[in-house]
């Protein structure tokens, strides 16, 4: 879908924005039934060291489900509190530019994620959460790459520090994330194992180059896991899901291996005692957030730089599976509640 933007913001002029917007609003926590699209919210003002945005295109994201149902409500990390504009990452361009921020000018084209209020025409971003664009990116590619291509990236480069020698596991290897750990991992010459839900989904992880790609069969996916690697384990295993496949996780880990729970889509680990660590064979177990490893302004851009160069190189494809208008986001957002996507979703605002 092709999305006109004015002279104005192409040349670095401010268009006349108005004074209300429309955007996709909670007011309480809960189902579907609580998201709705008000079209009458006042436009936000550029504080110190944040620009205002005109947002073009939104990536639809999990965490947007978990932010309806208010699983960020005690965060210390994110802290989303009520009325919430929905949507966490987007692409756009620069309208205002509040004070102190001198490294970004208006019209720029950007990206960012984990910024919360981005199902809306504008959107205020704290001046170190945002990237700036290379021309060879659109707006629909910086939209559904930011969060899931920094989120792996972190994860491959400063978590795991995967190598040529690593073996690593990727559970729900046929989603955004999953898909492009593989390639990070393919292209640091790793051994990949991936796991998902049915035989279709194992195709796209071994289409995107994972050396084997099994369901996770109530946990027996260890076992295959221990055949493929002469009762080893591996050494890495990217865990998404939680509940449903940790402990398992655990036994497909070598000694002194790593599991990194990085989502809990399953439900969270709630009874989890350290002591099957050690008995799992002295395992490490990290829950990593991508805040912790967006902590500045030089890591946000090249975090995005090294995605964006991927994608420009080849190597690293990104799947848009459904492109939505504004007034189908709810479309988007149940699509991935019910576990039917694959690839990314994104919303032409």
């Amino acid at each position: 879908m092709d999305q006109e933007i004015s002279p104005g913001l192409q040349s670095g002029c401010v268009a006349d924005i108005g004074s209300t917007m429309r955007a996709v609003l909670i007011e309480q926590y809960g189902g579907p039934e609580v998201v709705h699209l008000n079209s009458d919210v006042p436009i936000p003002t550029p504080g110190k060291g944040e620009v205002l945005v005109k947002v073009v295109c939104a990536g639809i994201n999990f965490m947007d489900i978990h932010t309806r149902q208010g699983k960020y409500a005690e965060s210390r990390t994110y802290s989303v509190g009520l009325p919430c504009i929905l949507g966490m990452e987007g692409s756009g361009n620069i309208v205002q530019i509040g004070a102190g921020v001198s490294n970004l000018r208006l019209g720029q084209r950007v990206a960012w994620c984990i910024v919360w209020g981005s199902f809306a025409e504008y959107v205020c971003i704290p001046a170190s959460m945002v990237a700036v664009l290379p021309d060879q990116i659109d707006y629909d590619t910086a939209a559904s790459a930011m969060f899931q291509g920094c989120t792996a990236h972190y994860l491959v480069h400063d978590v795991a520090r995967l190598t040529e020698n690593s073996a690593c596991l990727v559970h729900a290897a046929s989603g955004s994330i999953g898909q492009i750990l593989i390639q990070m991992a393919k292209q640091v010459g790793a051994t990949v194992f991936a796991t998902a839900s049915t035989e279709e989904k194992c195709q796209i992880a071994t289409q995107r180059g994972a050396d084997a790609a099994f369901l996770y069969d109530e946990g027996r996916f260890a076992d295959v896991v221990r055949q493929l690697t002469s009762g080893t384990g591996v050494d890495i295993v990217f865990d998404s899901l939680g509940r449903a496949t940790l402990r398992d996780s655990f036994r497909a880990t070598r000694k002194r291996g790593l599991v990194i729970n990085y989502g809990n889509v399953s439900g969270s680990m709630t009874n989890l005692d350290p002591y099957e660590l050690g008995e799992a064979g002295s395992l490490f177990l990290t829950r990593p957030r991508l805040a912790d490893h967006m902590a500045d302004a030089a890591t946000v851009q090249s975090r995005a730089d090294a995605i964006f160069q991927a994608i420009t190189d080849g190597w690293l494809a990104i799947e848009i599976s459904h492109r939505y208008s504004f007034e189908q986001i709810s479309e988007g957002h149940a699509r991935i509640e019910s576990r039917q996507q694959i690839g990314k979703s994104v919303a032409w605002i």
